[in-house]
């Protein structure tokens, strides 16, 4: 009998004369108490707001009879993060991934290393001599993984062609979660998580500090928590920054953001054992940092856009000399792949307020002044264009058109118009419309004449 050593264990070939015989003896796996798991840290002391996405994430995980893949997409300081980790969480309690809960940085290192790394370390496995790839190496592993369900999670996805040679076979008892700000098309079955409702936004600030500060002072609360978003990470910094300063009031520090914006320290602070350790501008550079420079240009524009849903239109009639379609694969491709646009409606899109604010520290630190005077002014040319269409009778059906542009009215308030008068039509428009964006009292149908007005 002789010995051969070969992938998976020791095969024993015995010489019988006419034929020979292999019999495989895999080597046994070593016993291993509880789920093995590398899973990170979270001080968080309440997850508050995200049942529905916890169930919903499971569905998409579970349904899914061979590799089930499914991504959590969003914006930076979304919570992408903290809800991969609480669900995995979860299920680690529900001991129901018995194979492993494996967690992989996927901005960090080379995935194919970290998988290499939870089969030897958390598995207690080897690998045998001549996998001269990684590849090969990743192959071995998932091949001769623990029989159990297991759960691999890649965090913060930028480029799926990079992850895809290191995937798990096409086995139902693998599930594949992945973190990720693009848009990774129909190879994943996404679950794009949005902003807190505000109930959650104040019981995220109550957990983080006393809840009687909370309480105590609603209405700021609240004023705090719509400036900020009700985004995750924004409300997690100003939480803790507050708990660090116990005679800090709520309107004094509303004050201090809405002075140093994204530079405030409430903002940019980050403590040991936070699940995303980075500052919301810093959270948001990684995004930008995707962008070319015709899409930052692009960004310039909509911070000038009130703080409202955007027809997309008006970009368009903004920059008459581009070719639509150029602007929309900026769109498309960059801003909305890299979540820092939402479609809001069908033509129409919307800026997160922080993003919003990061965009505006953009135009001040980068761009040319010229430049950013021909975008207020194209702003202004645009929604004047829009007055001249209105009737000198308004009726209730112009109201409604119309209602969309009122809060960029606002905001162009202060931007260099062609001229005078422009500037008077516009706010005689606003002063028409905004009289009447309340119909309800006067029950009159939808043609119904509201007011006569002349705003020539």
């Amino acid at each position: 009998m002789t010995q051969q050593n070969n992938y998976g264990g020791t095969n024993y070939q015995i010489n019988t004369g006419e034929n020979n015989t292999n019999i495989f003896n895999p080597e046994p796996q070593p016993e291993i108490v509880g789920i093995p798991n590398n899973l990170p840290r979270t001080h968080l002391k309440e997850f508050v707001g995200r049942s529905q996405e916890m169930t919903h994430l499971d569905r998409l995980l579970q349904e899914n009879h061979q590799l089930a893949i499914a991504a959590v997409q969003g914006m930076g300081g979304i919570g992408k993060t903290e809800l991969a980790l609480q669900y995995a969480l979860h299920q680690l309690r529900q001991e129901t991934y018995a194979g492993g809960i494996c967690w992989f940085r996927a901005r960090e290192t080379a995935i194919g290393s970290q998988i290499v790394a939870f089969y030897r370390g958390e598995l207690g496995l080897s690998l045998p001599d001549g996998l001269e790839t990684l590849e090969e190496q990743v192959r071995y592993c998932w091949r001769h993984w623990r029989e159990e369900n297991v759960l691999v999670i890649l965090d913060d996805v930028t480029d799926y062609e990079q992850i895809k040679p290191y995937l798990p076979p096409q086995e139902s008892r693998f599930k594949l979660l992945a973190t990720t700000r693009l848009n990774l098309g129909r190879s994943f079955q996404s679950l794009e998580i949005q902003v807190l409702s505000e109930d959650a936004a104040l019981d995220l600030l109550r957990s983080l500090t006393e809840v009687d500060r909370i309480n105590n002072h609603l209405e700021t609360a609240k004023l705090l928590c719509a400036w900020l978003g009700y985004l995750p990470l924004g409300l997690e910094l100003v939480g803790r920054y507050l708990a660090q300063k116990p005679d800090l009031s709520l309107a004094d520090l509303q004050n201090r953001l809405e002075a140093q914006r994204l530079k405030a320290r409430a903002l940019t602070q980050t403590e040991a054992g936070m699940t995303a350790p980075l500052g919301v501008a810093t959270a948001f550079e990684l995004s930008w940092q995707e962008l070319d420079k015709e899409a930052q240009r692009l960004c310039y524009l909509l911070s000038l856009f009130a703080l409202a849903p955007i027809a997309w239109n008006w970009v368009e009639q903004c920059f008459p000399d581009r070719d639509p379609e150029d602007l929309e694969d900026l769109r498309d491709d960059q801003l909305v792949r890299f979540s820092l646009l939402q479609r809001s409606g069908e033509g129409t899109y919307i800026l997160h307020q922080l993003i919003r604010e990061f965009f505006q520290a953009k135009a001040i630190e980068f761009a040319n002044q010229d430049e950013m005077d021909e975008l207020k002014r194209s702003i202004c040319r645009v929604m004047a264009d829009i007055s001249r269409t209105v009737p000198e009778t308004i009726t209730l059906t112009d109201v409604a058109r119309l209602s969309p542009v009122i809060p960029n009215l606002e905001s162009i308030a202060h931007h260099p118009l062609d001229n005078i008068r422009e500037a008077i039509r516009l706010w005689r428009l606003r002063e028409a419309v905004e009289l009447y964006l309340d119909p309800e009292p006067l029950k009159l149908s939808e043609g119904a004449i509201i007011k006569e007005v002349s705003i020539g």
